[in-house]
């Protein structure tokens, strides 16, 4: 039997019959490869949107929370303006330049005046002092006669008969990143601005959602083929750039730049995001400051707020946003001007711009200021001293970032006296000698009555961090001589006229040495009076005085005074071998000044936050320091320095005005002071080196010229203390103190204590005493002798007797009657 073959062709096979070994891998390879991509597509999304969402996060967090660190504005304090104030057409003139007002005879706009006659008309700008306290933007009428306000109306009710124009900018407050900025809300910035900002960088704002495709596509094919770099972005995307990115040129974070803009636009309003734009956009730099925000640029380039600036004025600030320092309009001036141009011609091309405003506004001049008042400090040194009184109650962050108002005690007019004063005395001094060349000096004023400081003079041309007005601890001299002599009368042991010896004195010493003061004019004087002793200054008297009380006593007397410094316990403090600064002796002459009150020197009314909230007001924390009698005979011992002594240069201010004060003169003439005061101002001068070389100039010759310069700027009110209970007003005898009549001819009339009276009177006026005792005895003797008794009537015994006791009671009373003879 032949065997069958089994085994056929494959062609032959049925195609169902055929094997799938090759196929099903295939199939099971795409599968596995689509599921990769799926998984990899889903993976990518759950990244992206994870992405997405801390974008998401970073885009509120910093839009929703703090933005910005906004540093403190310092302020001085405002002009007050009321009928009868002391106010002058120099004050007015000086003030309304210092907040950059115009003359404009329609006075239509806010930081307008016009001017005639001596009639005024301000356009205020308006201030907010607080949330509570907000002067609003008024036109006010004001009329000077003489040196006085004779008549004030404004368009507002004032209830407390005060209207104030707004205090001038005196600097800031930085924070860290040095960034300065004055937010400004979308309600501030004038309407054409915008329209300028919209024209020229952002057409289809109103339309997109953040981002610009025509926009990006530009910027990419022009960056990938090698053409000129541009953005092409959207206002939403520059904000994106400068307020969370940076200024990277790649995709990367071009990419990030569009996916927050949107994400942004998702978030917030149009107007919220233009007006972040119009807050954080870099305009130009102020030395280590950046100038961020049109609000604060319209204040550097123009010294005005943006609601004043002209159409011409606000297109320049549009155009510098495409390149700060390129259209600088200090540095170049033409390239801002030509800049300009074009964002008034984008204006006119979408019909925000009239061809006629046009025309008119490319013909305007730039009109920067010069010296912009959002620049250096033009009081640096006032405004130190406020920084240091702020961080004794706030930490330094909260002061550099958290847009602090503060209301400064400084008067501008003052400081601008202080300023003028020093520089023109100081440079004839240097002038004089070789020691002098190098001479320095420091000015500090305040308002006596409420311890605000209103000037400050401590550094030269340039701010160092050295203040002469806090900082320069030196030997104060004779300065102190009136705190010996206050000691003195306040213990009842003298009077104004007492006697004070001269004579030379040695002192010894605790280590066994001698001390041996001398007399600057190197004279004895003997005995001499009281007032004569301190007008003079001499030395001799005061250390003897002294050291009848002790230095113990005197160094209490300073602290009660509100002296901080330790007082060595040694007798040349008596002279004033005492390291103390002018701040610090200015609170010494405060005290005298006010009839022996002490008010601390403070440069801070009031302290405001961001919302409106006062945080700190500076309240009258007056203290009685000097019992009132005793600083009233203080007080006039410190007039007769001006009237007699050595600062008899000060009565070319007038004699009118009663001033008193001190002068001061240290070892080898290496310090020249002088501290005085007029019924509305304290002030005291130092003069010296830095080096501490003799300067050849004495309290009178070197620090008195300053001080006279100074206050003949100023409007001066004489002193006159109120005389308190326990003063009585007697004849003295002059270099004895004893009780005296006016026909003797060493007598003066003077404040005494009512607790302390003169016990004895001088040979002169006992001489006429008598006299007219034994005139009063004659005429009462001729008068008895000339009355007859009618009748021949007995005189009646009882009547007699009567008149014996009389007697006896006027004897009780003889010291009483004597004093009020004498």
């Amino acid at each position: 039997m032949q065997k069958s073959n089994s085994k056929l062709p494959n062609t032959q096979l049925p195609q169902s019959a055929r094997p799938i070994v090759s196929t099903l891998p295939s199939q099971q390879r795409g599968l596995v490869f689509s599921s990769l991509i799926l998984i990899v597509i889903i993976a990518g999304m759950v990244l992206l949107a994870l992405y997405l969402i801390k974008l998401d996060r970073t885009i509120t967090h910093k839009f929703e929370g703090k933005r910005w660190d906004i540093p403190a504005k310092v302020y001085s304090q405002p002009l007050e303006l009321y009928q009868g104030a002391s106010v002058d057409t120099d004050t007015m003139k000086t003030w309304l330049e210092l907040l950059n007002y115009q003359s404009n005879k329609a006075y239509d706009r806010t930081g307008t005046y016009h001017k005639s006659g001596n009639t005024y008309f301000i356009h205020t700008r308006g201030f907010t002092y607080s949330a509570n306290d907000v002067d609003k933007e008024q036109v006010i009428k004001m009329t000077i006669n003489g040196n006085k306000i004779s008549s004030v109306q404004s368009t507002l009710p004032a209830k407390s008969g005060i209207i104030r124009l707004e205090p001038v900018n005196i600097g800031g407050i930085y924070p860290d990143s040095n960034e300065d900025r004055m937010v400004v809300s979308l309600d501030d910035v004038p309407q054409p601005l915008i329209d300028a900002l919209i024209a020229t960088e952002d057409r289809a704002f109103y339309e997109h959602k953040g981002v610009s495709v025509r926009g990006i596509a530009r910027a990419v094919i022009n960056n990938f083929s090698g053409g000129s770099r541009q953005g092409g972005s959207t206002i939403t995307q520059q904000l994106i750039k400068n307020f969370y990115l940076n200024s990277d040129r790649t995709l990367k974070r071009k990419a990030n730049e569009a996916l927050m803009a949107v994400l942004l636009e998702l978030h917030y309003s149009k107007d919220e995001i233009l007006q972040t734009y119009l807050n954080e956009i870099y305009l130009g730099q102020n030395g280590k400051r950046s100038i961020n925000g049109f609000g604060l640029a319209s204040q550097f380039y123009f010294g005005k707020p943006l609601k004043e600036l002209r159409l011409d004025q606000q297109a320049m600030l549009v155009g510098m946003a495409k390149g700060p320092s390129i259209y600088n309009p200090r540095r170049n001036p033409n390239d801002s001007k030509e800049r300009r141009n074009i964002v008034l011609g984008n204006m006119l091309a979408v019909e925000s711009l009239s061809q006629e405003d046009y025309d008119k506004a490319i013909e305007r001049p730039l009109d920067i200021v010069e010296k912009p008042v959002e620049g250096k400090s033009q009081f640096p040194d006032f405004l130190d001293i406020v920084k240091r009184e702020l961080n004794t109650v706030y930490y330094s962050d909260d002061l550099k970032n958290e847009g602090l108002t503060i209301i400064s005690t400084l008067d501008p007019i003052a400081q601008l006296a202080a300023d003028k004063a020093v520089d023109k005395k100081l440079g004839e001094l240097r002038r004089k000698s070789s020691k002098t060349k190098d001479l320095q000096g420091a000015l500090v004023s305040a308002n006596p009555e409420t311890g605000e400081l209103v000037s400050v003079v401590g550094s030269g041309s340039e701010f160092t961090g050295f203040n002469r007005a806090v900082d320069a601890k030196r030997q104060v001299g004779s300065l102190l001589k009136p705190v010996i002599y206050m000691t003195a009368l306040e213990s009842g042991r003298y009077n104004l006229a007492s006697s004070v010896d001269d004579s030379p004195i040695t002192v010894n010493l605790s280590d066994g040495t001698k001390w041996n003061p001398k007399n600057y004019d190197n004279r004895d004087h003997g005995y001499v009076p009281f007032t004569t002793a301190l007008s003079q200054s001499y030395n001799q008297a005061a250390v003897r005085l002294g050291m009848e009380f002790g230095i113990d006593t005197f160094a209490k007397q300073l602290k009660r005074m509100g002296v901080k410094e330790d007082i060595p316990p040694y007798p040349s403090a008596l002279l004033g071998s005492v390291n103390l600064s002018p701040m610090d002796m200015l609170g010494v002459y405060q005290v005298f000044a006010t009839g022996g009150f002490r008010t601390p020197i403070h440069s801070i009314r009031t302290v405001i936050d961001d919302r409106g909230r006062i945080l700190q007001r500076t309240g009258l924390n007056t203290q009685r320091s000097i019992p009132p009698e005793t600083n009233y005979l203080t007080n006039y011992a410190l007039q007769q320095v001006v009237a007699t002594g050595s600062a008899k240069r000060a009565k070319s201010l007038g004699s009118n005005l009663n001033l008193a004060g001190k002068t001061g003169t240290t070892n080898d003439f290496r310090d020249a002071w002088f501290a005085g005061y007029s019924g509305n101002y304290v002030s005291v001068v130092w003069v010296g080196r830095d080096d501490n070389k003799p300067i050849g100039l004495s309290g009178g010759s070197g620090a008195l010229p300053v001080w006279v310069d100074y206050m003949d700027r100023l409007k001066l009110t004489p002193v006159s203390l109120p005389e308190p209970e326990g003063i009585e007003w007697l004849w003295l005898e002059n270099n004895s103190g004893k009780l005296s009549n006016e026909r003797c001819t060493d007598a003066r009339y003077l404040p005494v204590l009512s607790a302390h009276l003169p016990e004895e009177a001088s040979s002169c006026a006992l001489g006429l005493y008598q006299q007219d005792r034994a005139r009063e005895q004659s005429q009462l003797q001729n008068q008895q002798g000339n009355f007859e008794i009618p009748n021949g009537e007995a005189v009646d015994t009882d009547s007699q007797e009567n008149s014996d006791e009389q007697d006896e009671n006027d004897a009780d009373t003889w010291y009483d009657r004597a004093v009020e003879w004498f």
